[in-house]
């Protein structure tokens, strides 16, 4: 009976996490990671300041949690679809466009969570800091990683400048992310699209594997 009523309460707390990190990764994503505060999620959530606190300890533990979560979501949404695609200029593709939908349809109201924390904690120290610096370098890591698969698999020359081509790639995913985010439109991410798509045309042993972007 005592192990049923822990797992209960066990349970209940997971839920409340969830609850709270679903509300985190909103505001983190509009007004930054500094705008959290146990007190305004308490309120907005309904829930006892003291029982949020419980579930993290300090407004830091709150942000990592934060971050952690962003990067399963951004997983979820991007990382594990795109894997699902043959190892090639087909999967560099397939992630670019992933990543612009999870930007386009807001899956945090934001836009990318990423780029709005980045901008937030890039000139500071610390371990907020150095979790979003990891979430960077991972994605950073994992772009370079599938164009070089690409290059491995025959499908991309094989003297392509690997973090060159990922560094372009990124900025106009980024870039379509913030001029979108900025003015409310979505002819950004075409323009990402027709400019990724000549990229990898240029690359590509055979241009005609990267789709038209109509």
């Amino acid at each position: 009976m005592a192990m049923t009523r822990l797992d209960g309460r066990v349970e209940r707390g997971n839920r409340t996490r969830q609850l709270v990190l679903g509300r985190t990764v909103e505001i983190a994503s509009v007004e930054g990671l500094e705008a959290l505060s146990v007190g305004r999620l308490a309120t907005e959530l309904q829930l006892s300041k003291s029982g949020v606190f419980a579930l993290f300890g300090s407004k830091e533990e709150l942000q990592l949690a934060t971050v952690r979560e962003a990067g399963r979501i951004f997983a979820e949404r991007v990382v594990r679809p795109a894997e699902e695609e043959a190892a090639g200029v087909g999967r560099v593709w397939r992630l670019c466009e992933l990543w612009l939908e999870y930007s386009r349809g807001r899956v945090f109201p934001g836009g990318c969570f990423f780029y709005e924390v980045i901008a937030e904690f890039d000139a500071r120290t610390g371990p907020v800091h150095d979790a979003v610096v990891r979430a960077q370098r991972g994605w950073t890591a994992l772009v370079e990683r599938t164009i070089g698969e690409a290059c491995d698999a025959g499908e991309l020359h094989a003297d392509t400048d690997v973090p060159q081509l990922a560094f372009e790639l990124v900025a106009l995913m980024e870039t379509a992310n913030v001029v979108s985010v900025l003015h409310g439109e979505e002819s950004a991410y075409r323009r990402a699209r027709v400019g990724i798509a000549a990229r990898l045309r240029a690359a590509a042993v055979d241009p005609e594997q990267v789709p038209q972007v109509p």
